[in-house]
């Protein structure tokens, strides 16, 4: 499903790394050597490290990391081998990839082939069809990138997949959680989501924080659209198909789920920050809205809520920093 050798990515400064402020609809710098095929048509681009292409016997973890709005894997790529290094990990027993969601600005400017898949500049954070070749949702990409780690002849000593993301990569996790099957077909490999300072959650129903550390019914007189996907079920993508959304819930609830929120990344005029009236709705900010969806969920479930929510001291919203602190290290490749 590779047809061309992965490249390691160019050098990243610090700037590019953290510049989490800048604008997303322009190209991007670079684009990932290593091409994916999806059954049924379309590919897309992706930063890999060796073992994605050969396989590996030793392999025994697969990182899966999804890049933000800025569609910068590059950047990503080098998050994952930091995260790595600071793990006391190598490439020899752990596989690493970041898949690469462009827009059509990006086909374009880097004249790639006319079937690689792309989006709008941000619908593939909520797992809408992408707009050519094909109309694929991101979440079908994710499904056939695990699917290809599960192989038991590529990686046959495989235990783990853990799918990770930082802000709108972390929405695209978050999201993908909720809503992808269980894959019964590779029940020797467990799934960890690891979900970093995203702008916005799913809500299962009309209850949004009350402001005072409670919920109660939002109402739609407010923002007609707090309910709509991908802040809740209305609306959800065709991908979900006629599963329920009580379902998705009870299944996701059970899923090892880890959320990381930075310390300080806790400003309501972010330039990033999504400031819709339905990201409103969730709180004011990032770390706002992320630990009160945590109580959101303890209060409808609590002890069988199988999530962990850890705040990283002193962070903010920075990729780099989030990633390879010590809960992100923990997160991303400790143990259960």
């Amino acid at each position: 499903m590779i047809d061309t050798p992965g490249a390691a990515p160019s050098p990243i400064d610090a700037a590019d790394i953290n510049d989490e402020r800048a604008g997303n609809e322009r190209p991007v710098r670079a684009v990932g050597a290593s091409w994916f095929d999806l059954p049924g048509g379309g590919r897309l681009p992706a930063f890999v490290s060796p073992a994605w292409e050969s396989g590996g016997a030793h392999v025994t973890a697969a990182l899966i990391l999804i890049h933000g709005r800025l569609r910068n894997a590059d950047a990503y790529y080098a998050f994952a081998e930091a995260a790595l290094r600071a793990a006391r990990r190598s490439l020899d027993d752990t596989v690493l990839i970041v898949p690469q969601f462009l827009a059509q600005a990006d086909v374009a400017a880097h004249r790639l082939p006319a079937d690689t898949l792309h989006w709008d500049w941000t619908g593939w954070m909520g797992g809408d069809a992408g707009l050519a070749p094909h109309p694929r949702s991101s979440f079908e990409v994710l499904d056939a990138i695990v699917a290809r780690c599960a192989q038991t002849g590529r990686f046959p000593a495989l235990s783990r997949v853990v799918l990770a993301g930082h802000s709108g990569g972390a929405q695209v996790v978050h999201r993908y959680a909720v809503v992808a099957p269980h894959r019964a077909d590779a029940p020797r490999v467990a799934t960890r989501f690891v979900i970093a300072n995203p702008s916005s959650y799913v809500y299962f129903d009309d209850r949004r924080p009350d402001g005072h550390g409670g919920f109660g019914p939002f109402e739609r007189a407010r923002c007609a659209d707090f309910d709509r996907w991908k802040y809740g079920p209305r609306d959800a993508p065709a991908y979900v198909g006629d599963t329920s959304f009580d379902a998705l819930e009870a299944r996701y609830v059970r899923r090892d789920v880890v959320y990381l929120w930075g310390e300080n990344d806790c400003d309501p005029r972010h330039p990033a920050l999504d400031v819709s009236c339905a990201a409103q709705a969730q709180g004011p900010q990032r770390l706002a809205r992320g630990q009160a969806y945590f109580r959101y969920l303890q209060a409808r479930h609590g002890a069988a809520l199988a999530h962990r929510g850890l705040v990283v001291p002193g962070v903010g919203h920075d990729g780099a920093a989030m990633l390879s602190s010590p809960e992100g290290v923990a997160a991303l490749f400790g143990a259960p």
